[in-house]
């Protein structure tokens, strides 16, 4: 029996940061790692080599390089995924995956061809950092946040786990057992400058994870937040203000360090214990104790 028994996690996010820690962390623990991202091709070296980290501990892995937000995506790796487990590319029949008129029909083919392999995805996390970092207020209107920056940060950031977890539990790749994670952080309530848009994203992903929690409890399927502490992560860096962020989280901390995407990927790979199965709708902090203080 291979060591990598353990079934397949989903990474959105998979090639940087949390996402890119987490991967290499289940892989070790015996998970085969689907990945998604969005990456230009200046990028790609430091990607493939992620990959080939994964591949080395003698998991499988696939990755697609696509925008986790778009509806026809999310069909196209389910798709993907089918065709992996079952050894079949799927069939839609010559539908057009981008015309909601014919999510419905893609969905029931996918569900059809996944007979076999309900619960096959034993975990999702959803890493997700790209959004608008602008005030929502300022003088000069092109400097404030727009309406199309605020839908797509919080459509980005928030609302795709939703619609991922939708196609996910009607396909049943997510079953009985599977877990749902979202990174999530202290600023979903705290103010900070220019972090307006993806505050109201992570406060929103909170909300989300309590009600899919609720909804989800009567099929097994658990779903939590990680509140990650203030961590050096590309996505931290684009933050107005970034280093006098972490300085104060250094000089709270009592731990006397930032957080790492480390520390949350050894977390992820505990709750991954099947004995583990009473956590759900809750934010589980992962900060050394960074936001008591």
């Amino acid at each position: 029996m291979s060591q990598h028994d353990k079934g397949w996690v989903l990474i959105l996010g998979s090639s940087s940061g949390f996402g890119a820690a987490c991967s290499k962390a289940l892989a070790a623990a015996g998970y085969n790692i689907f990945g998604v991202h969005l990456d230009r091709a200046g990028a790609m070296p430091r990607v493939n080599e992620l990959i080939q980290e994964i591949a080395a501990t003698g998991a499988q892995v696939k990755f697609w390089n696509k925008n986790v937000a778009r509806d026809e995506v999310r069909l196209e790796v389910i798709a993907g995924i089918a065709e992996t487990l079952t050894g079949k590319a799927v069939n839609f029949g010559g539908l057009n995956l981008a015309d909601e008129n014919n999510r419905n029909a893609a969905l029931t083919i996918l569900a059809d061809a996944l007979q076999d392999h309900h619960g096959a995805v034993k975990a999702m996390l959803h890493s997700v950092a790209f959004g608008s970092l602008q005030p929502f207020v300022s003088d000069n209107l092109k400097e404030q946040t727009s309406r199309k920056q605020m839908d797509m940060t919080l459509d980005v950031m928030a609302n795709s786990m939703v619609y991922w977890v939708q196609d996910l539990c009607r396909t049943r790749l997510l079953d009985r057992g599977s877990k749902v994670f979202s990174m999530t952080s202290a600023g979903s309530r705290r103010a900070w400058e220019g972090y307006g848009p993806v505050s109201a994203a992570k406060a929103a992903l909170e909300a989300h994870t309590r009600q899919l929690a609720r909804e989800l409890g009567p099929r097994g399927i658990l779903v939590n937040c990680f509140e990650a502490g203030v961590t050096d992560t590309p996505a931290m860096r684009m933050i107005p203000g970034a280093d006098v962020i972490k300085g104060e989280a250094l000089r709270r901390n009592p731990g006397q360090r930032l957080t790492t995407p480390e520390d949350i990927a050894a977390t992820f790979v505990a709750l991954m214990n099947p004995a583990v199965k009473w956590i759900s709708g809750t934010t589980v902090r992962v900060d050394g104790g960074e936001d008591t203080l």
